[in-house]
C-alpha cells in the first residue's frame, strides 16, 4: 500500500469507489485485500457489501454530490 491517504469517491448513479483502504469485518478480519474496490449504494447487489453493477438495471439514481452537513 502506498503512503497516500485512502479515498472514497461517490460515483454518480453508482457505487462508492474506495482506494487505498482495507475493509474490516465485525470480527476484525479483513474482508478484502484489494487496493481498491467498489461498495454498493443502491441495495441491489448480490455481492454486498461490494458493488456488482446491479444499480444500472435497478435504475438507481443519485448525483453523487455532497449534501451540506449541519
Amino acid at each position: 500500500m502506498s503512503d497516500e491517504k485512502p479515498t472514497i469517491t461517490v460515483r454518480a448513479n453508482g457505487s462508492l469507489r474506495v482506494n487505498g483502504a482495507t475493509l474490516i469485518g465485525a470480527d476484525g478480519n479483513a474482508i478484502t485485500d484489494k487496493e481498491s474496490f467498489s461498495l454498493c449504494r443502491c441495495g441491489h447487489s448480490k455481492d454486498k457489501p461490494f458493488c456488482d453493477g446491479a444499480h444500472g438495471e435497478a435504475g438507481f439514481e443519485d448525483s453523487g454530490e455532497r449534501a451540506p452537513v449541519e
